[in-house]
């Protein structure tokens, strides 16, 4: 398998970096997983974008799913069409939401059409699995500000990526992501924020290392940080909990294992 980062500032575009985005890809299979903003510049860089597969998202906010509009008037306008509308895998009320978007940014009688003229729209049932060419993801409820689901994807082996997208430490996502050879986590929260445990919708950097250090992973992919924040006291702190090997998610990082 091979992971490619697209994006990995917090919800404020970073300094010459976009929001969550990441590229997985099997054999033939293009996966891409949320598509913040400022990602698209990225992706066409690595991948071309008529080709995917599937678009799969982890949750509604903005910083995961705002380039969906700068890919849709790319493939609406390009001179060289898609040879098929895109699958957008969207969670539970994402049909919805891309309808409103369609209204504000097309006209306010627009419809879902807009995006269906492009894309294949499907909200996934966070109990079943999608599978996409070679690889198969499940879902995990995290604790956030909306809901928001953890991804397992692999090729049904054990040697998996594990993406937590945005939680907090109360989602006990280590059982799902037991085994994964590589983990995926947001690492947005400072630990100076005052907010329960059971409230927070975020992860420290120690806390992404304990889980996966929990969960047995080789690697560990820090993504999601405040680059405001100190970012070296965040590896720091994440390398005393970890023992693998430890990455901070830029633009461009491509990272391959046997899955």
């Amino acid at each position: 398998m091979k992971l490619t980062t697209l994006g990995g500032s917090a919800a404020g575009i970073g300094t010459r970096q976009g929001c969550s985005s990441y590229l997985v890809q099997e054999g033939a299979t293009s996966l891409l997983v949320d598509i913040g903003p400022g990602t698209l510049l990225q992706l066409r860089t690595h991948v071309d974008y008529r080709s995917l597969d599937a678009i799969v998202v982890s949750h509604l906010h903005a910083d995961h799913l705002a380039d969906i509009v700068s890919l849709r008037f790319t493939l609406a306008y390009n001179p060289i069409p898609a040879p098929r509308p895109i699958p957008l895998w969207l969670p539970p009320h994402g049909i919805a939401m891309l309808g409103r978007i369609a209204q504000a940014f097309d006209a306010p009688d627009s419809g879902i059409d807009w995006f269906t003229e492009l894309f294949d729209l499907r909200e996934y049932d966070p109990n079943a699995k999608v599978t996409v060419g070679s690889l198969t993801c499940s879902f995990h409820p995290t604790v956030h500000f909306v809901p928001c689901w953890a991804m397992r994807i692999g090729t049904g082996g054990i040697r998996d990526l594990a993406y937590t997208a945005d939680t907090g430490p109360a989602a006990d996502l280590a059982p799902f992501i037991d085994g994964a050879a590589v983990v995926l986590a947001e690492a947005a929260d400072s630990g100076t924020a005052k907010i329960p445990f059971q409230d927070r919708g975020h992860l420290t950097s120690q806390e992404a290392a304990q889980l996966a250090a929990a969960a047995g992973a080789q690697t560990l992919v820090l993504t999601h940080l405040w680059e405001e924040h100190d970012i070296d006291a965040a590896l720091r702190a994440a390398e005393r909990h970890f023992p693998g090997l430890i990455l901070r998610a830029m633009p461009g990082l491509e990272l391959r294992w046997t899955s």
